[in-house]
């Protein structure tokens, strides 16, 4: 248990709320894709004075959205 006002590191798995970076290194998506996601609304994020702030449930939500990967059905139109 973490003391109160203790400054400790506290592990990401513990954390309510990630940095876009943190966010990065736990879904292992670019840094880039996740300010871009950030930038276009499409992933939730908050601010805090001037640190941007992703919850986990946001950034849970977020993944979610995300295409399935797999073959693609192409309809074939053939005139």
């Amino acid at each position: 248990m973490h003391e109160f006002g203790s400054k400790e590191a506290v592990p990401i798995a513990d954390k309510l709320s990630l940095s876009t970076e943190e966010a990065s290194a736990l879904t292992g998506i670019g840094l880039t894709s996740i300010r871009q996601a950030v930038n276009r609304e499409a992933l939730v994020a908050r601010k805090h004075g001037t640190r941007t702030i992703i919850l986990r449930e946001e950034l849970e939500a977020w993944l979610k959205t995300l295409p399935k990967a797999g073959k693609k059905s192409v309809s074939a139109t053939r005139d």
